[in-house]
């Protein structure tokens, strides 16, 4: 480890008053919406206004300038420190205006950073630790831009992280696999405070970090937080290091507030009008609240503005470059879907009504993206050391490392929460289509990500196997019940549970196309039988729910089912047709689009006038929206057991026998 400048020394007025800056905003605004985090932004204004002043490539003008640094506040708590800077360097969107609406409703300037309301928040944070992995996802793409654009790809990746972040679990994951792969071009700065919620951190933790960063193949840096020309010598050297680098930053929370400087009160509530007197005078700073005087903002504007040249230098360069180069480059950032992806499906599916083939959704799940990795190039599969069972890789996809980033398949280890997170940057990041793979009860690893994914509207693909108690012999640890329940209930996510491998095909396509909503593709490890057997070019599962298999007679019974279960209801839709029962079979690989449709369609396909019957090995929450009040449900409202899959489906009795009996009992 490299201690540089550990005893403090005189900064420059102008950086004071450039930091001091940042200080003022925080403190007012806290102060104007009677909550929200002063003592992050106070304690890190030196070391941000170093970053950005001397370092951070960006343009205000031009915010989403494919080669510009990204800059991770993971401490999203700390919110104002990022608006701070958002407006004083001259984002157009982040006024003063927005700055005194703090945390009030529509405002830009939410409690928490978030990813689209405001131009240079590149991430949503806050949930303590996924900035730092979301961060990771985005210095992997860099690298592996680089080594598709040699020419026109060339950033860095900054994250301002705290003493939360480092104690999250998911903190290990990032580090280690970002030492593992050795992201240079990655630099945490860390707020080394020593103190948290409820007082200082020596009561929950006593780790040696730069101790922990260094194990894990990174290079550390220790300066004092409050020495511009320390932070300036660390990031220097960091920018150096062809390891990812950990700057730990000696700072005082709530610096500049006499009172409660270095304290856990500082943290998380506004300082009160009469501290904030005081730290005005401890600060120089004899301004109004929210006021900057001229002189210093035209300061930061000054660094706002020099970003000018070098977007405009990188848009020269990259007019240079031959024009499918140029093309390739612009599809992959603006993630558009060749148009001959569609048709190809069609055919494969084609293929199938033909073939028939019995496999388990997971291996469809395979012979799917074997069409679509060879017709789209910027798709990134991967599996939490699981490929072999989740079946994310094929032939076209050859893996990363650390010496060759210029593949497109990542062993992600057994760091299910952290895959997802970073999976989560690699979007955010554009360029790339990223997948990965778990079973499907380890989503609760992976669970606080994949809302980041939803809240975020980014398109990451979960390929979740192992979707139930049809796994079999792990048993009930591995067997997922509620898990579909708990998916479900998550906003502006796609969960896809197809029955065979026609569905599964389609369900890719519009995971896909979702340009906009991360997706579950939620599939089996037992064979299925093709129930999808007459060709059609249009995706059915589009609807999220359809009538696959219709009756001859007056329809009295209507089942519901989705994936594996589908085929157990067409077994119990023949046995009920021989006793003169009218059924019909309606495939659900889908709710959330099915809740997209018209009420005409809905109604059409719910058919209440029927007895209606669910079927799902998984619990029965949220299936009274097909079934109604008065329907049934057969499947699992308890932990699974280890047995072979076929024997566990008929002790818990999801068979099509069952599903008769229930009919019959409401006939």
């Amino acid at each position: 480890m490299n201690e540089i400048g550990l005893k403090s020394s005189t900064n420059s007025s102008e950086h004071n008053d450039m930091a001091n800056a940042i200080r003022a905003l925080s403190m007012d605004a806290v102060q104007a919406a009677n909550s929200g985090h002063p003592g992050m932004p106070m304690g890190m204004a030196d070391v941000a206004t170093v970053l950005f002043s001397k370092f951070l490539k960006f343009d205000p003008a031009k915010p989403d300038w494919p080669d510009r640094d990204r800059f991770v506040l993971s401490a999203g708590h700390g919110s104002m420190l990022l608006y701070s800077l958002l407006y004083l360097t001259g984002y157009k969107d982040m006024t003063l205006e927005e700055i005194k609406n703090f945390r009030q409703l529509g405002a830009k300037t939410a409690g928490h950073p978030e990813f689209g309301h405001a131009h240079g928040i590149e991430t949503t944070t806050g949930p303590l630790g996924q900035g730092l992995a979301m961060a990771v996802g985005m210095a992997l793409s860099e690298k592996m831009q680089a080594a598709r654009f040699k020419d026109i790809v060339d950033h860095y990746t900054y994250v301002i992280a705290g003493d939360g972040c480092l104690m999250e679990g998911i903190s290990h994951e990032a580090i280690s696999f970002a030492g593992h792969l050795g992201l240079g071009k990655l630099i945490v700065l860390w707020d080394d405070n020593s103190i948290s919620i409820d007082g200082a951190t020596e009561l929950a933790v006593s780790d040696d970090q730069e101790k922990r960063f260094e194990a894990a193949g990174w290079d550390v840096h220790a300066v004092d937080g409050h020495d511009a020309e320390a932070i300036e010598a660390a990031i220097k050297a960091a920018q150096k290091s062809s390891k990812p680098s950990m700057i730990a930053c000696r700072t005082t929370i709530g610096f500049g507030a006499p009172n409660k400087q270095g304290t856990s009160g500082v943290h998380g509530a506004p300082l009160g009008e009469d501290e904030i007197a005081l730290a005005r005078t401890e600060l120089g700073w004899p301004h109004a609240p929210f006021e900057i005087p001229n002189t210093i903002l035209d300061k930061w504007r000054c660094v706002g503005t020099k970003g000018a040249r070098l977007s405009a230098a990188w848009e020269k360069s990259f007019k240079a470059q031959p024009g499918d180069v140029q093309e390739t480059f612009n599809t992959a950032i603006a993630g558009n879907l060749p148009p001959e992806l569609e048709d190809a499906i069609i055919d494969y599916k084609r293929r199938l009504s033909e073939e028939a083939p019995g496999w388990a959704t997971r291996k469809s799940s395979q012979e799917a993206l074997k069409v679509i990795n060879d017709k789209i190039t910027c798709t990134v599969g991967g599996s939490a050391d699981l490929t072999g069972s989740n079946l994310t890789l094929t032939s076209q996809l050859e893996p990363i490392t650390p010496e060759d980033f210029s593949g497109r398949y990542i062993y992600y280890g057994v760091r299910e929460f952290g895959m997802a997170a970073i999976m989560n940057g690699m979007a955010l990041h554009r360029g790339f289509i990223p997948y990965g793979g778990t079973f499907m009860v380890f989503t609760d690893y992976a669970r606080p990500a994949i809302r980041l994914s939803a809240l975020m509207e980014q398109r990451v693909i979960y390929v979740m196997t192992h979707d139930s108690i049809g796994l079999g012999e792990d048993g009930p640890t591995h067997q997922p019940v509620e898990h579909l329940a708990a998916l479900r209930a998550m906003p502006n996510l796609n969960v896809f549970r197809p029955a065979d491998a026609v569905e599964t095909a389609e369900c890719w396509l519009l995971a896909l196309q979702a340009a906009k909503t991360p997706s579950i593709l939620s599939l089996s490890r037992q064979g299925l039988e093709l129930v999808r057997k007459t060709h059609t070019a249009d995706n059915l599962c589009a609807k999220g729910a359809y009538e696959l298999a219709g009756s001859n007679l007056e329809t009295k019974v209507s089942l519901f089912a989705s994936g594996s279960e589908v085929s157990i209801a067409l077994k119990a839709q023949k046995m009920l047709e021989t006793e003169g029962i009218g059924t019909r079979v309606v495939s659900v690989p889908a709710w959330e689009l099915f809740e997209k449709q018209d009420d005409a369609y809905k109604k059409e396909t719910l058919c209440p006038d029927t007895v209606r019957i669910a079927v799902e090995a998984g619990c029965d929450m949220g299936w009274e929206k097909f079934t109604g009040p008065d329907g049934g449900f057969v499947g699992i409202n308890s932990f699974g057991a280890s047995a072979p899959a076929d024997k566990l489906y008929e002790h818990f009795g999801i068979t099509a026998e069952a599903i008769v009996a229930a009919a019959k009992d409401r006939l």
